[in-house]
Order: C-alpha cells, then structure tokens, then sequence
C-alpha cells in the first residue's frame, strides 16, 4: 500500500510523471518538484502509460510498477508504506509482498558473500557440481559409498538409529529444505527463523545442506554462520549436492566423523569416471574442528547417527531417509527403513531429499533390488501421515486419498535458501486421489511467473533481442494469465477484474517452461538459475509443525524479507485430528 492518491498495481488508475530517479537504498521513488500528476486508464488497455513505460525501461525499478503520488510545491515522493497487516499471497499483490520495503536482510550478508554472490551459471558452481551428470553416464556410486560410510559407523550391526528426542506429548519443530547457497537468499529465511525459534525445539533441513558441492570448510558461511542465532539443535538428511563430495563434509559437521574411509573418495568403477569425478577437498580434523560456531553448535545437541535416522519426538516419528544423487535407496537402508516403519505405532512424517510427487507427477522413489519408497509410506499399518522433500525450491502439497478416507499429504519443501525453482510451470493436477482444487503451491503460479519476468527483463536489459517482446508482467496480469491458463478462478481479489493484455501473453509465452522430445527453449533447464535474484520479496518459507497425541498441524511460514512477515498468515495451514484410531486431514 502506498501513501497518497493510491491505485492497485497496473489496476484502474496509474499516473504520468517525468524525471523519475530511484533511492534503493531508502526504497523510495521520487520526481522532479515541477511535476504535474496526469492520470490515465491502463487496466484494461493494450497502451501502458508513458510512467510504466518510463519504468519498464529502469533496471531497478520496482515491482509492481504502478503506484501513488504525493505531490506539493516543493517536491513529488513517491512514499512506500507497506501494509504489513495483510494476509498473505492469496488474498492480494500485497500481501504476497510486492513493493515491500525490505527488513533488511542483505545488510546480514557477510562481505565476503555480498560481494561474490552465489552465481548457478558461472563456471566453477557448474564444474563442481559435475558428478550429478557424470552418474548418468558411469553410474551412481553413492550406494556403495553409503554402505562404507555405514560399515565405519557400526559394522555389521543394524541399529535402530533412533534419537530419542523427547518424550513429551506435545513437539513444535521447523523444516526447511536446500539451504545452502551462503548469500542473501539463505540469509533471508534467517529472521523467520529467530522468530520461531522461541516457540520451537530443533529445525530439520531436507536436502542441500551445502551449494555447490558440499565440502567440510564450506559449513562456516553456509551453516554455522547464517544459524548461528537460531538456539537449537539442527538435524539433517543429504541432498543430491551434498553427495557430490562423497558426503565428506555432511558426516563431518553433522555426524562428526571426519576419518573419511578411502572408498567414498573414488567415484564410479569406470576408469574415465573415475577421472572425471569431483573428489572432496582436503580438509583436516583440526581445520574443521577450528570451524567458527562448530564447538557452539556441537553443545546444542549430539551429533545425528548417520545420513539416515528418525528422531523420536513424543507424539511423532520423524523418519529421515538419504536419496543420494540418483535417488535409488540401498537395500540396508531400505531395509531399515521398513524396520523403523513398522516398529512404532506413533504417526510418522517422512522427511527426504527427493519428494515423492512433484510439479505435478510422481517420483516414487526405487529401492536397490526392487520396489519403492512411496510403498511402504502408503503401508496402513506403518502409519505415515505425512512426506516432505527437498531438491525442488520451492513449495507444493498434494493432499492424496490413498485408500478409503485414508489420506497422505505430499508436500515439497525447498524453498529455506537456494535460488526459486518456479511454480508456473506446473500444469494443472490430476493424480489419482488429488486433483487442481486441493493443490496447493507457493509462490503461487501468478507471483511466480511475474517475478520470472522482472527478472528476466533485468537479466536482459543489454541484450536487446532476447528482451525483444518481453515486459515486466504485473503481478495482477500474472495471476489473471495463470488463472485463465489453468482454469481456475484467480485467488487474489486484485486479480478478478483484469482482462489479460496482449503484452502479458507474449512475455508468458517466453517465460513458460518448453515441453516437447528435443526442445530446448530459452536457456532451459538452466532457467531458474539464470534467473537467481537476492532482493525482496523472496518467495522463500519454513514449514512449522506442531504435534500432539490427536492433533498434528503443518503451516507453511513464508520468509519473503519484506518488514511484516510476522504479521502475515500462513501460505498453507492444513491439521490432523485422530478420529477412531485414524488421521483426519482438514
């Protein structure tokens, strides 16, 4: 919300002014003192007016680019007074957090970070995060190096690798999931997360602890540092990323185990790939005990037993599985997995480094030798309520009637500090026992597409023929666009009466994922990283998750580094009551 003469983003009224000139830093736009308001009707019409032209055309333009105008003798400011008391992305453009003024994450970013932000594109991220590529074509060695890495860990035994964390009948804990890019993306769920860590008794990271390729030195700006004021324990189960140096660096920091066995350090059988794999970076016990914040975060709990484990929390199981980089179980932790499973009558969460549905399709998950992962989540009597994965950045839930009234929510969680994978591309539901009407994303596919927008127009703004017929997509335009593609009413009440422009529907056609054998498309699949930004809002979340013997309760936090996150209601809620023995989802 803005002061003075105020119209909703590319809404029914927007005003002409010249001279504009930005002030970032204060997050202001202000004009020349003899600058005359002219108004003009742009809510319906193909004609933006000369201001959003005017803007369209600035690289640090804000977003959405219409706005208010308070104009006297002396000067016209344009002043932003962000309405922190609106509810959240689903009821307006700015409850989703568009033209916020920032709560000053970036300022939080070490020097070193701020300075060289993470860059997916650039070469070294690239080449050192190889091995995903190269397991395509000599094969995936992360179970056989698992299996070392247990063997070193307990032999022949076959623990229940159980923490038994409370025995309480009431638990509140956080998940997030791919955290660990370092920069001001990470850095912006750091303030949603000091504020529930009052109330809350340990996080749980779902996959990517560490970008690009783990390495145990990497943890000090991309774990200690940025939870150094988040006073609880944190637990963790591998992604993909965390692999790709022989999980060297998260048995480090998080199982405290630095004799790294010489097996995990090889690779593939293939001699080329052998040659070809990114093998961890030498780092020694006592560089990695002299870690800042490592002795610190050690004195807040034990370390965990291992890449897969459960945690015990009173009225639920948390069982956490490792996916590796190919996302194929071993057969001991499948085994393990089947044992923990049907060993305790308690309700169970799975928490994974691959979701098991996602972007509208399922991702079962194999297991070494047979079978899937998602079978025996579905078991009736190993009681799973619930599956969260990491790997896609971003939030989905998928709330699947699996038997009778019996129902599984689905839900990924990726969006705790990695770049945003995008929501607009996900084709309308229709699973078996789910459909478009109970799914539920954020951001939503309308924030989504507009953010890939201004993104992209900023990205291209000295390359004149990719940014030929792209425009920056008001949020409003977007979620109409989106809302129309899928066949859903818009969500957001801004949106109802915007009759989509010609404009908007040529930049979407650009922005939208390419499908197709052989179509490669602008930049896919890189886009998303292409299209990596660290400015306000950030679309980023936290799942919080409250417990007790008959009632369990999920909310999805959203973390968007805008002043007013806490004032914001929840992007998700949706809670279990125990019914006769059973889950009820509400």
């Amino acid at each position: 919300m803005w002061d003075g003469i105020y119209t909703e983003p590319l809404g029914s009224t927007a005003v002409s002014i010249s001279n504009v000139r930005s002030d970032r830093k204060r997050g202001f736009w202000s004009v020349d003192s003899d600058s005359c308001i002219e108004s003009h009707d742009v809510g319906t019409t193909e004609r933006d007016s000369p201001l959003l032209q005017k803007l369209k055309k600035s690289p640090s333009a804000p977003a959405p680019f219409a706005a208010a105008y308070a104009c006297n003798a002396s000067r016209a400011r344009l002043r932003k007074r962000h309405d922190v008391g609106v509810s959240n992305s689903r009821s307006t453009v700015a409850g989703a957090g568009w033209g916020c003024p920032s709560n000053g994450f970036e300022e939080r970013v070490p020097e070193r970070q701020r300075n060289h932000p993470f860059a997916w594109l650039s070469p070294m991220p690239l080449w050192r995060s190889r091995n995903d590529a190269l397991v395509e074509r000599f094969g995936d060695p992360t179970n056989a190096q698992r299996a070392t890495w247990m063997r070193r860990l307990y032999g022949d035994e076959d623990p229940d690798l159980v923490v038994p964390f409370s025995d309480r009948d009431e638990t509140r804990f956080l998940v997030v999931g791919d955290t660990g890019e370092g920069d001001a993306s990470q850095w912006a769920v750091v303030p949603a997360l000091e504020r529930l860590a009052a109330n809350h008794e340990f996080l749980f990271v779902a996959s990517d602890v560490i970008y690009p390729a783990g390495g145990a030195l990497e943890y000090r700006d991309k774990f200690f540092e940025p939870y150094a004021t988040f006073p609880r324990p944190i637990f963790a189960v591998p992604g993909n990323h965390d692999w790709y140096d022989g999980l060297t660096g998260f048995m480090a920091n998080l199982c405290d185990r630095t004799d790294v066995p010489e097996e995990v350090r090889r690779g593939p059988a293939s001699r080329l790939g052998r040659a070809l794999w990114h093998r961890p970076p030498a780092a020694s016990s006592a560089e990695i005990a002299a870690i800042p914040g490592r002795a610190q975060r050690r004195a807040l709990g034990a370390p965990q037993p291992g890449p897969y484990f459960a945690v015990d929390t009173g009225p639920v199981l948390l069982v956490g599985i490792d996916t590796g980089i190919g996302n194929v179980m071993d057969g001991r932790q499948a085994a393990w997995l089947r044992r923990v499973s049907a060993g305790s009558h308690k309700p169970k969460i799975l928490i994974t480094g691959k979701p098991l549905i996602v972007n509208g399709r399922q991702e079962p998950g194999r297991i070494e030798g047979g079978g899937i992962v998602d079978d025996i989540v579905r078991h009736p009597d190993h009681r799973y309520v619930a599956a969260i994965g990491g790997d896609i950045h971003n939030y989905q839930r998928y709330p699947v009637r699996v038997d009778g009234d019996r129902v599984i929510q689905y839900v990924v969680s990726g969006g705790g500090g990695a770049f945003m994978h995008g929501t607009h591309g996900i084709d309308r539901v229709a699973l078996q026992g789910v459909d478009e009407g109970a799914f539920k994303c954020y951001p939503l596919r309308g924030d989504s597409l507009s953010l890939f927008s201004y993104a992209y127009t900023r990205k291209a703004r000295r390359m004149p023929l990719l940014r030929r017929g792209v425009a920056p997509i008001a949020p409003d335009q977007a979620a109409a666009y989106m809302a129309e593609r899928i066949g859903v009413p818009p969500a957001k009440a801004d949106a109802r009466r915007i009759v989509v422009t010609e404009s908007t529907r040529r930049a979407a056609r650009v922005l939208m994922d390419k499908r197709g054998p052989g179509l490669t498309g602008l930049l896919q699949p890189h886009f998303a990283e292409y299209l990596d930004w660290n400015t306000a809002p950030m679309f980023k979340h936290v799942l919080s998750v409250h417990a007790t013997p008959t009632s369990i309760r999920i909310a999805c936090v959203a973390a968007t580094g805008c002043v007013g996150d806490a004032e914001r209601d929840p992007e998700d809620e949706f809670a279990a009551t125990l019914v006769d023995g059973s889950w009820v989802w509400t």
